[in-house]
């Protein structure tokens, strides 16, 4: 019964230069930051525990937020502008986006109208309601535009927890997958934070980014404890993150 009190610790101790692959630190365009304020809020607040390098990743949704490569880079440059006048310029950023894969996807990716991650990763999600009905074909459509898919919080995507096999299909189908950070405490629900740990456990997560969209939840990820056992699986992860986006 030791393992009940195994002293545990705060996970961003474990994040300095930690590079933060998705987030939505941009402002104004999605459910993320409102303004340029809020983005240098947060970009404060992640400084203060190491990390400052930064890839935002704004949705890419039909009819929701149809964000393309001009708006994005026009929300980047309004806040790569704000950094600057505000002596923040140390900050090591770029822009890419998390594209739902819904019916305007496979338009986006044909006109090349996406924004993948250094050049060869496109960071994806699904609805959490119910699979996108496209999606094997959106992943072949990936793999013959010379992309490697990123499929972001798998263990957030309830429809999957009770038919575990999905995963390691995905897997074989060549699928990485992003975990978030806050899938690691109870933020999203119990089913999701034990999804998370076995993912983790199975050997199945690629990377690791914030996902954070407010102060809110930057705050709840300052404030998250884990084991030992838990760090040990999570720092390769952290440093793969880094290795393959630094």
């Amino acid at each position: 019964m030791l393992h009940f009190f195994q002293k545990k610790k705060f996970l961003v101790d474990s994040l300095e230069n930690f590079i933060d692959i998705h987030n939505h630190i941009l402002p104004g365009i999605d459910d993320g930051a409102k303004n340029v304020d809020d983005s240098l809020i947060l970009i404060k607040g992640f400084s203060d525990f190491g990390v400052n390098k930064f890839i935002f990743t704004p949705h890419v949704i039909h009819n929701y937020y149809p964000n393309t490569p001009e708006t994005i880079e026009k929300a980047f440059c309004s806040l790569k502008e704000a950094l600057t006048k505000t002596g923040m310029d140390k900050f090591n950023i770029n822009a890419s986006a998390e594209h739902m894969i819904d019916a305007n996807f496979e338009h986006l990716l044909e006109n090349e109208a996406i924004m993948p991650l250094n050049k060869k990763y496109l960071l994806i999600e699904m609805s959490y309601l119910q699979p996108s009905i496209n999606f094997k074909d959106a992943i072949l459509k990936i793999a013959e535009h010379h992309y490697f898919p990123i499929l972001a919080h798998p263990e957030r995507y309830g429809y999957l927890h009770n038919n575990f096999s999905k995963y390691k299909k995905y897997k074989k189908q060549g699928i990485l997958f992003q975990l978030n950070l806050l899938s690691l405490s109870d933020y999203y629900g119990k089913e999701v934070q034990k999804t998370a740990i076995r993912l983790m456990e199975e050997g199945l997560i690629d990377f690791v980014a914030s996902d954070v969209h407010n102060l809110h939840q930057l705050t709840l990820l300052k404030n998250i404890k884990i084991t030992d056992k838990l760090l040990t699986q999570l720092l390769p992860l952290i440093e793969n993150t880094n290795i393959n986006f630094d």
